[in-house]
């Protein structure tokens, strides 16, 4: 029987557990391999959590997860590298503890891995300690993923005070990025809005906005070509007839966003890069 991952967020219980997956590992290889800090804007529910997983797993070195995958073919130099995955999407924002608890939470997670930090009084300069921990224990740059970047400061739209205060904690965390440059592999930030990113990272005016280039088109979601080599034409309530018309409104979707799609994103892709990896 075939399984839809449907809602699933997890790159590694995704493969394990046997579901459909559209391979997009060629995109990691080429993340990787061509630029150090990057931001991905895409709609709620279009896979952004599951391609921050699936880095994750690359930089984990959990190779076990890509068999038959095309970043089993083209990565030859496995390694580990220490991730700090800080998932800022679960939680509700209606005031300031709501933000410092969950960093907090997550600090607390990576001190349990590699080391505690003696910045207790000040986020940015934890975070500093726990980087430096982490590179020091393992020997290797330090990566660096942000689900949801901006959902604070949107569900603080019309409180502009709590939205200060959210604005002010952000950029004094995010900026730990420009600091601790030396330390630090890749630095992948996602969200809906591309307004705050450059404010809120500091002086990180060298980040890589992919959002809207074409040859990162077809990194979250599929296409109708996939569908068609992925899935069997009659499964239940997905039949081949129900994701096509879910491809084409969500084309809409993107396209009304600014987001490449449809023969945009086709035209873009001839003269990508991406495809010498597939």
């Amino acid at each position: 029987m075939t399984k839809y991952p449907i809602g699933l967020q997890n790159f590694q219980g995704l493969r394990e557990d046997g579901y459909v997956y559209v391979d997009k590992t060629a995109f990691v290889y080429q993340l990787a391999q061509s630029g150090k800090y990057y931001f991905l804007s895409r709609p709620r529910r279009f896979g952004k959590s599951l391609f921050l997983s699936t880095l994750e797993a690359y930089y984990l070195g959990k190779k076990e997860l890509f068999k038959g995958l095309a970043l089993e073919r083209l990565e030859k130099d496995w390694k580990v590298y220490p991730v700090l995955h800080l998932d800022l999407n679960a939680a509700k924002y209606t005031e300031p503890k709501a933000l410092t608890d969950i960093i907090e939470w997550h600090c607390r997670q990576w001190e349990e891995i590699y080391g505690e930090s003696f910045a207790e009084s000040n986020l940015s300069d934890r975070i500093k300690d726990i980087i430096i921990h982490a590179y020091e224990k393992t020997g290797q740059k330090v990566v660096i993923l942000v689900d949801e970047y901006d959902k604070p400061l949107l569900q603080a739209i019309g409180n502009k005070a709590l939205q200060d205060e959210y604005r002010a904690m952000l950029k004094s965390v995010y900026g730990v990025a420009k600091t601790m440059d030396g330390y630090i592999q890749m630095a992948f930030f996602t969200g809906l809005t591309k307004i705050q990113v450059d404010s809120l990272s500091g002086d990180l005016n060298n980040i890589t906005n992919i959002s809207l280039d074409n040859c990162f088109a077809e990194l979250c979601g599929f296409t109708k070509e996939e569908h068609k080599t992925t899935a069997p034409k009659k499964s239940g309530r997905f039949s081949f007839r129900q994701p096509e018309t879910i491809i084409r409104l969500s084309g809409l979707s993107l396209a009304s966003q600014g987001f490449p799609s449809g023969r945009q994103a086709l035209r873009g892709r001839r003269g990508c890069c991406v495809q010498c990896f597939h």
